[in-house]
């Protein structure tokens, strides 16, 4: 009898899960609904294309940002980072252009991804080794890497070189089959960052170290490693999100990047990965990135609310969400 009672409740719990770790999806779901009853512009292929293709960047971004919170982490930085990383890659670019022509985009992005791994390291090894609250150190790195910026484009923007534009312009404008490159980056990034978190051993120590720290050390976990390697896969993804969207807008700017923290952890966040660690969603949080640009797009489209708002219905959203991880077990 006792077993059989297990048996149930095990089933229940299951269920329970199952239908949790569906929400971001059935979410997304009413959102699209409601924007397809609000405007008949919104199921456009055009629209729909851009929606996907905006969403790319916070996604790619997202990915790595769930490695960091799901080790017990959290990244103030990456919008900041976005923006140096991307004034680096251009500068090396335009410097390179003269004597190696197009090939001097392979080189920028080449140089991107060793940075952005550089300044993950850096945000893990001051969190790990100076412990230093993942909070209080990333928002130092952020006011850093916006100076930085500044600095380089001395207020102003860093244009990409005019002969490297048509090159360039496919990693964004392109397609693959008909699929925007940048949405296909996307799906390579989450189908590496999902087999890594869910199939390989980092994976499991990730949220391992998240869930409960002083357990995961006395399982023989370096919890100190794992959070630190966690940080640099956050910086490789956004050195790929900023190889995408260099095409975009031709130039780095200090307001590159800007809130896109906030984007990023409330696509975390309200895709099922517990903010305080232990608990990764990759799909979901895929799918919390599209939320957030449907809504966008919708209060765009529809004019009922100013787009300039759109910040703030960003973090009225993670707020809710926040909520419903509180109060919803």
């Amino acid at each position: 009898m006792t077993s059989t009672a297990t048996n149930i409740a095990g089933g229940e719990a299951s269920r329970r899960i199952r239908w949790a770790d569906m929400g971001p999806f059935i979410a997304l779901a009413v959102v699209v609904l409601i924007g397809v009853l609000l405007n008949s512009s919104f199921m456009t292929g055009t629209n729909i294309a851009n929606v996907v293709t905006r969403s790319a960047f916070i996604a790619i971004i997202a990915v790595g940002a769930t490695f960091v919170i799901s080790s017990g982490g959290l990244d103030l930085s990456v919008g900041s980072m976005m923006a140096f990383v991307t004034g680096i890659m251009i500068l090396t670019m335009n410097r390179l252009e003269p004597s190696m022509g197009a090939n001097a985009i392979l080189v920028g992005a080449a140089l991107g991804l060793i940075v952005g791994a550089i300044c993950g390291l850096l945000n893990g090894l001051i969190v790990t080794v100076g412990k230093i609250e993942p909070f209080i150190a990333t928002l130092g790195t952020m006011g850093i890497f916006r100076a930085l910026i500044t600095w380089m484009s001395d207020g102003g923007s860093i244009p990409i070189d005019r002969a490297l534009r048509d090159p360039y312009k496919p990693v964004y404008f392109g397609n693959v089959l008909g699929i925007p490159v940048p949405v296909v980056i996307t799906l390579a990034v989450v189908l590496v960052g999902a087999f890594v978190l869910y199939r390989t051993k980092f994976g499991r120590r990730c949220t391992a170290s998240g869930s409960n720290a002083d357990v995961a050390r006395f399982s023989g976990v370096s919890v100190a490693k794992v959070r630190t390697m966690a940080f640099v896969i956050q910086g490789l993804c956004v050195a790929i999100a900023a190889i995408c969207y260099i095409p975009r807008l031709g130039a780095a700017t200090p307001t590159t990047g800007q809130l896109w923290e906030l984007q990023v952890i409330t696509a975390v966040v309200i895709g099922g990965t517990a903010l305080r660690g232990g608990k990764a969603r990759i799909w979901g949080t895929v799918a919390g990135a599209l939320i957030l640009e449907v809504i966008a797009n919708l209060m765009v489209l529809s004019n009922m609310v100013s787009e300039y708002l759109v910040a703030a219905v960003q973090g009225v959203i993670i707020i809710l969400a926040m909520l419903a991880h509180r109060f919803i077990k």
